[in-house]
């Protein structure tokens, strides 16, 4: 399930909600009570192993273009 990050307007406080996607757009109060809060927009790092190089590196393979493309050339874009 997803985590959605807010920020109270009325007293600064950050906190997270944990909520189904079908619900990311309901109103949420701040642990305070507070109701003027606004939904952050937060980044995301995935990782795993994938097959490429290691530290997250695409690895190049046959045909890539180097250095180019959205992963480094490897998938031909």
């Amino acid at each position: 399930m997803p985590r959605y990050e807010y920020r109270c307007r009325a007293c600064g406080d950050t906190f997270e909600v944990q909520r189904p996607m079908r619900e990311a757009n309901v109103k949420t109060a701040c642990p305070a009570g507070h109701d003027d809060t606004v939904k952050l927009l937060s980044t995301v790092a995935v990782g795993g192993a994938s097959g490429g190089a290691p530290g997250g590196a695409p690895s190049g393979g046959s045909g890539a273009r180097p250095g180019g493309g959205c992963c480094g050339g490897a998938c031909g874009c």
